[in-house]
Parts: structure tokens; C-alpha cells; sequence
């Protein structure tokens, strides 16, 4: 072998060829044909690699082989054949220079183990991609936990290649990093901030992959469409995008409506401001008129007749109005909204439903608040069926004689 390597210098020799330009152009030429014959491995290596998991892919089920086509692991994988090809030839490779055939070796080791963080970094990609495909894995974090990988990764091989170039062990390293570690906390720290966010946010399952967050102190309220180490990604109603700091989903506060996504209903909670001028007790003429009303004829009959009977038992002057009990058009119509929220197919049974006075504003308006849950917690099927609610609620108080509130009233006297 050392002979047939020697055959072309020695043949250059005999050409008058300066001995300097010698030990070049046996170099160059030699090296030449290795990169030509490299480059021939990597592509036929490529070949196979490829042709082979394509043939596993259509015979297995599973979509894993076709994302390791797809983050180019073939690709990675095929300079490794290369490598150790020219690992192997070094010695015959450099004649008569142990500092280039030294520097052959230690490039040839950086290049093996940039390779190999290549291949790692594919492997992790294929993982992901696969993970998020399982219902299991599709709302959690791992984005975070592939980046966390990678940066143990790419540390570890930045470590190698410094122990390869200088020529020192890898304990050296570890204990020079040891050494500045309140430097590399200081550089890191939304990094380790992240990573520990990111722990806590899967441990206590704070928010998920297509979470509706609002984040007023951002501006965010949207869909969590992405969670990696660094930051949270939210896509905003108006399809804006908002970046947060994923270690402020731990410190600040957010509203995650998850919690109502996952309910048996969409909260509808609205009031109607009623003019308190307009509240009064209801006259005999007018209940009459209001037992016409189906949704609450029945319980109007009943409950006048309980009130007859209270009244007559307590002998009431009902010459007066204010004495004894009465039912007034307000309590009346709270009584009819309450029914109509009850009897409606879009409104959940499930959950509750009701109808409450709330205190009188500084503008003499009294509010009744209606307190139930949509069916249907789709936003625009939610929007238009509040809307619809309350379209036939305001029209409706026309028919017990009450007024909603209006403020130019307020600005005219």
C-alpha cells in the first residue's frame, strides 16, 4: 500500500517538477479524487437510505418513516457512509506532514460530530411531528421539550468539537463551565426560565394548543397555536399574531376560557336596563290583559290567586294599592323572561338559568340581568342567538307596560 501511494509522487519527480509544487499536487489531486469518491457515497447512501424507508412506508401504518423522509434524515444519515471513508484513508491519504495529516483528522472529527447533531436534530424533528399527529400529544408543549433536547444536544457537540480542536478533555470543559456558571445563568436565563415555565405549564396543564388565552396586559385574545421554550404564540381574533414570554403565562395573570369550551354550555350574562319610572303594581284591567300572554298565564293565575287568598286572609284595604301584596308588571315580566329562557331549544337545561334584579344605577335605571348558557359555543352562533334573546326580550316589555332606559331622557330634563 505504501508503495502504490509513493508511485505518484515519485512519478511527479521524475516529470523535473519542483519538489515543492510535489507534495501540493499529489495533495490536490489525491484529494480530488477522495471528495469525488465522498460525494459518490453520500449520493448513493442517499439512494438507499431514501428508497428504503419509502418501501417501509407504504408497508407499515404508521406515518414515522415518512417524517423522517420529510426532515431530511436521509440526507444526514448518508454523509456519515463519507466519514468514516475518509477516517479510514487519512493515513494514505497526507504523506510526510503529521500537522496536515492532524489537522485532516481533527476536521474530519468536528465534521462527524456536527453530522451526528444533524441526525439527532432530524430524529427530533420526526418525533415531534409525529407526536403531534397522536390526540394524546396534540395540545401539549413539545415544542419545548424538542427545543430542550437540542440545546442539550448542540451543548454537548460544541463541548466535543472544543475538546477535539484544543486537544483537551471534556472533563476540562465541564469544569471551566463550572466555573462560570453564573455566567451562563445570567446569558441562559430566559432559557432556563422557559424550560422551567414550560415544566410547570404541562405539569398543572395550564393552557394547551388551541386554548382560547386573553392576556389583557399583551393584547392577546385569541388561540394558543404555538408553545415553545422561549415564547407562546397567539393568534388573535383579528388574526394578528401575539408573542409572549412563555415564563409570564407563570408569573402574570391570563383568563383561559377553556374551562368554558369544555362546559355544556357559553355563559350568557346581559342585562336590560328598564326605566324605573315605568315600574309599578299592576291593576286588575291590566291583568287581564297580561293572562293572554301563553308563556305566563299559568303562573300569573296562580300566583294571583295566592295573593287573593293572602290578602283576603289578612284583610287587606285593598282601596289603596300599596296595601297588602300586589304583583307589579316588572316582577311580572322578570317571571315571563325567566320562562322564555327556560322553554327556548338553544338555551342549556344543564346549567343554570335565570333572571335577577340588580340594584338600581346612579341613573335611575334598574338592570335585570339575564344569567344563562348557550347550547352552542361557537362565537358567531353565540353572538347571534344573544342577540336574537334579547331582540325579543326588549320588544317584549312594551306588552307589561314598561320602558327601557334611555339616558337623553336624563340630558333633556
Amino acid at each position: 500500500m505504501e508503495y502504490n501511494r509513493y508511485f505518484f509522487i515519485e512519478l511527479l519527480n521524475g516529470q523535473n517538477i519542483d519538489s515543492g509544487l510535489v507534495w501540493w499536487i499529489d495533495f490536490l489531486v489525491i484529494s480530488s479524487l477522495l471528495l469525488a469518491i465522498s460525494f459518490l457515497l453520500a449520493f448513493t447512501s442517499k439512494l438507499a437510505v431514501s428508497s428504503f424507508l419509502k418501501k417501509l412506508s407504504k408497508r407499515t401504518k404508521t406515518h414515522l418513516d415518512d417524517y423522517l423522509l420529510s426532515s431530511e434524515f436521509p440526507l444526514y444519515f448518508s454523509r456519515v457512509v463519507p466519514y468514516f471513508f475518509l477516517l479510514s484513508v487519512v493515513p494514505y491519504w497526507i504523506v510526510d506532514s503529521p500537522y496536515a495529516t492532524s489537522f485532516a483528522l481533527n476536521s474530519l472529527n468536528v465534521y462527524g460530530v456536527i453530522v451526528t447533531v444533524w441526525i439527532f436534530r432530524s430524529v427530533l424533528q420526526t418525533l415531534r411531528s409525529f407526536l403531534l399527529t397522536l390526540d394524546s400529544f396534540k395540545d401539549k408543549p413539545i415544542d419545548s421539550y424538542i427545543q430542550v433536547f437540542m440545546l442539550l444536544i448542540w451543548a454537548i457537540g460544541i463541548i466535543v468539537i472544543f475538546s477535539i480542536i484544543t486537544g483537551k478533555e471534556i472533563a476540562y470543559f465541564l469544569t471551566a463551565m463550572g466555573a462560570l456558571s453564573a455566567v451562563l445563568l445570567l446569558v441562559f436565563k430566559d432559557t432556563i426560565l422557559g424550560f422551567v415555565a414550560s415544566i410547570q405549564i404541562a405539569a398543572n396543564d395550564l393552557v394547551r394548543i388551541g386554548d382560547w388565552v386573553t392576556m389583557e396586559k399583551y393584547g392577546a385574545d385569541g388561540d394558543v397555536i404555538e408553545i415553545n421554550l422561549s415564547t407562546v404564540k397567539i393568534q388573535n381574533f383579528d388574526k394578528t399574531i401575539t408573542t409572549i414570554p412563555t415564563y409570564n403565562l407563570i408569573s402574570d395573570s391570563f383568563k383561559n376560557w377553556r374551562g368554558m369550551a369544555e362546559s355544556a354550555g357559553r355563559r350568557i350574562k346581559r342585562s336590560i336596563l328598564v326605566s324605573t319610572q315605568t315600574i309599578r303594581f299592576l291593576q286588575s284591567g291590566e291583568l287581564e290583559k297580561i293572562y293572554q300572554i301563553e308563556r305566563i298565564s299559568t303562573y300569573l293565575k296562580e300566583r294571583a290567586y295566592e295573593i287573593d287568598q293572602d290578602n283576603q286572609a289578612s284583610k287587606s284595604d285593598k282601596s289603596l294599592a300599596i296595601n297588602g301584596r300586589n304583583l307589579t308588571n316588572l316582577g311580572v315580566y322578570r317571571q315571563y323572561v325567566e320562562n322564555y329562557l327556560k322553554a327556548h331549544p338553544k338555551i342549556s337545561d344543564q346549567l343554570t338559568v335565570m333572571c335577577r334584579q340588580l340594584p338600581t344605577n346612579q341613573y335611575g335605571a334598574t338592570p335585570l340581568e339575564v344569567y344563562a348558557f348557550s347550547n352552542d359555543k361557537e362565537w358567531v352562533a353565540y353572538e347571534h342567538l344573544t342577540a336574537d334573546i334579547f331582540d325579543h326580550l326588549l320588544a317584549a316589555l312594551k306588552f307589561f307596560n314598561l320602558e327601557s332606559f334611555e339616558m337623553n331622557r336624563i340630558v333633556s330634563d
